[in-house]
């Protein structure tokens, strides 16, 4: 996947969505206060970034005759679910997700308040998204994947296009990562001089441990964040679009994501997903520091969350 592919997408979702501020800020890590952007992706459409990815899987297939009546189907742990209830609502078709039966009740709500048909099936993402197979074959519906498509992938890489307009280059992008569309897609988008680091928490850490292998393997998901943490496994097109590229990879504890999460709130009054403050979490450990000549950038990828921290 190349730098045309996301601007593409750019276009085709750009006037549907909104273009996300970024906030400068100052982080009281283990170092001493950093200076940071965050990008406040958590404002967008839906409250998280999937919406980007979905609305240009469903516009491109709108556009080529590929969306029929039975519309889209999608499985998810909750925010991709959210993000193709969206694009269907703007393209006008139906969506049917199917997530986990522990998906959090705010996502499960959010759907069916956005007039989607929910379907809960098995305790992991894999259990749902295998059923989802099986549901779109019989129904004809297009089905998106939550992560690993590239549409989907492109769609994400447009906030890396957003950033490059907003920000001084070059970037050192942080954000977190589950199946890694998110970070396949801003890899895709980034210059000469930018870096990309993928945030995962330690008990879901399928990059990480790819990395270590040197291909995808499946790891079984445990952390706090596993809601929108939980793939099973790293996403081939991510694999592929990283592969020479400068993309750093880091752990951090559950109790550091809680940490950072309760840290965020008290001092910004923002309130992200667990999943999210993975990223917060890296900088305020030091495990990823602004460097002198990049722009440290974090990107706030969700918020849909309970109103407790």
């Amino acid at each position: 996947m190349g730098p045309e592919t996301v601007a593409a997408a750019r276009d085709r979702i750009g006037a549907h969505l909104r273009r996300t501020p970024v906030l400068r800020a100052t982080l009281a890590t283990v170092h001493g206060p950093r200076e940071v952007v965050f990008k406040l992706e958590y404002t967008q459409i839906g409250g998280c970034f999937k919406v980007r990815g979905s609305l240009n899987a469903v516009l491109h297939a709108q556009e080529s005759g590929q969306l029929g009546r039975a519309g889209v189907l999608v499985a998810s742990g909750g925010n991709a679910a959210i993000g193709a209830a969206w694009a269907a609502r703007i393209a006008g078709t139906t969506c049917t997700v199917v997530l986990p039966q522990a998906a959090p009740t705010v996502k499960v709500d959010a759907l069916r308040a956005l007039g989607a048909t929910v379907h809960q099936v098995g305790d992991r993402y894999q259990a749902a998204a295998d059923a989802a197979v099986g549901m779109a074959t019989e129904s004809g519906a297009l089905l998106l994947h939550a992560y690993d498509q590239p549409d989907i992938v492109a769609g994400a890489g447009t906030i890396a296009l957003e950033l490059a307009d907003d920000v001084a280059g070059p970037l050192t992008t942080v954000a977190c990562v589950g199946g890694g569309g998110l970070l396949g897609g801003l890899t895709a988008a980034s210059r000469p001089g930018d870096r990309v680091v993928g945030v995962e928490p330690s008990g879901s850490s399928c990059l990480h441990q790819a990395l270590i292998a040197g291909r995808p393997v499946s790891v079984d998901p445990d952390s706090v964040a596993a809601d929108s943490l939980g793939a099973s496994r790293v996403g081939d097109i991510c694999w592929a679009t990283i592969a020479g590229r400068d993309v750093g990879s880091v752990l951090v504890t559950d109790d550091d994501v809680i940490a950072a999460r309760r840290h965020l709130w008290e001092s910004t009054r923002i309130l992200v997903e667990h999943g999210t403050a993975a990223a917060v979490a890296a900088v305020l450990t030091g495990a990823v520091a602004p460097e002198d000549d990049s722009t440290l950038c974090v990107l706030l990828c969700g918020a849909n969350t309970a109103l407790h921290v």
